[in-house]
């Protein structure tokens, strides 16, 4: 069973990239949170395919309904908005979703229709001789599966996936930003063999994330290196010229980070933000804090001075033994160049037939980096409501549990 987090707060999805729709339930809300649609959608804007000139030509609204999981007495401000139509055996039905609500403890459904399809260009992909794309999950998934795969887009292991990750995440971080004042911003620092000369880490703090979120916000590259994101953008457009990709990294810190959560040993934040944020689609590797720059270093040059004040610098990401010092909680996530390209290469069909296959059709990102920056702010809210959950579930205090 694939689940995002949990146990305490959870986000489960289902649906593939040219289904008619992606689904997602989000289990563990804590009651009493306002929800409002016009909150969430701005983060789905950042996710969506179409949305950025260097990514993919698919261009879908991706625009969330709320279906379950919010309330409020008002149900004329509840219901006003958002609909939803059905047609079924002739018939047409229509219902409103959710547009403002406050959380009620049971599970959040939410659901993002797919319109911008183009399913014939996949016959290339379809049966047992349908051909493999190299760096896709194409073999796999059709030997998984026995052959019963949707082949259309990538199907579910499509970055459309991800929708799923954006909204549990944006209902994750309006709750943490009410309770603690924690904000999750990202910044794209490489684009192939090109480096960015400004960190995040080194940049952000509780007080400027309001200008810097607005900054990146209005690039077509969101990097807080502008020089950087011009020229990372006219490399990604000439290789996309070319037929080929591009591989990125992608800084993601959160600020405003309560201390004390998280375990540590096996269910270790660490642990669970490495997963979370290296099992992202694409994702190669996932560093902490200072990552592999403190293999050179002596023990002297990376510990973190520590005074009555709390930590002085950030070489441990945020995480010490797997628990939150307060510090910023920083990783930096390395995306391999898209597998799809416009270039020969050698391959098989399903049936292992060696092949050398060309792409007939399809849209795709040159760069997938340039989109995900969200995502993995979304995967860390989910993992760092979590664990605030988890800790509170620790704290047991016999003045709280009483009703009258």
């Amino acid at each position: 069973m694939e689940i995002l987090g949990g146990p305490h707060f959870a986000v489960a999805g289902a649906g593939e990239s040219h289904g008619p729709a992606v689904t997602t339930i989000i289990h563990g809300s804590p009651p009493g949170f306002r929800i409002r649609r016009c909150d969430v959608q701005p983060f789905l804007d950042r996710r969506r395919p179409g949305g950025n000139k260097h990514g993919t030509p698919r261009n879908e609204k991706d625009k969330v309904v709320f279906l379950a999981g919010l309330y409020r007495d008002d149900t004329d401000a509840l219901l006003t908005g958002s609909k939803l139509t059905v047609d079924v055996d002739d018939q047409s039905f229509e219902t409103e979703g959710y547009e403002d609500g406050f959380t009620t403890g049971e599970p959040i459904a939410a659901i993002v229709l797919s319109t911008s399809k183009k399913s014939g260009d996949y016959t290339q992909f379809s049966g047992p001789t349908g051909e493999v794309r190299p760096g896709h999950t194409d073999l796999v998934k059709f030997h998984q599966s026995k052959g019963f795969v949707d082949v259309r887009g990538g199907g579910r292991s499509s970055y459309r996936s991800t929708i799923t990750d954006v909204i549990g995440g944006s209902v994750a971080r309006i709750i943490l930003r009410e309770c603690f004042g924690t904000r999750f911003v990202s910044s794209i620092c490489q684009v192939g063999s090109l480096k960015s000369k400004q960190s995040l880490a080194d940049t952000l703090t509780i007080d400027n994330v309001d200008e810097i979120e607005s900054s990146l916000g209005e690039a077509e590259i969101a990097s807080i290196d502008h020089e950087f994101a011009n020229e990372a953008g006219e490399l990604i457009k000439e290789t996309r010229k070319r037929g080929d990709s591009l591989g990125a990294a992608v800084e993601v810190v959160a600020v405003g980070v309560p201390p004390l959560l998280g375990q540590p040993l096996y269910q270790s934040l660490k642990v669970r933000l490495m997963g979370a944020l290296g099992g992202l689609n694409a994702v190669q590797s996932c560093e902490i804090g200072s990552g592999v720059d403190v293999i050179p270093r002596t023990g002297s040059e990376n510990n973190d001075p520590i005074r009555s004040s709390g930590y002085q610098s950030n070489t441990h990401g945020g995480l010490l033994g797997g628990i939150t010092t307060g510090s910023p909680l920083v990783a930096r996530v390395g995306f391999k160049p898209t597998s799809t390209i416009n270039l020969p290469q050698n391959s098989v069909n399903k049936r292992l037939d060696e092949i050398e296959f060309e792409l007939a059709k399809g849209r795709h990102d040159p760069c997938v980096g340039v989109r995900a920056g969200v995502t993995l702010e979304s995967r860390m809210a989910i993992e760092l409501l979590n664990s605030v959950l988890a800790y509170q579930a620790t704290a047991h205090c016999g003045d709280s549990i009483k009703l009258f």
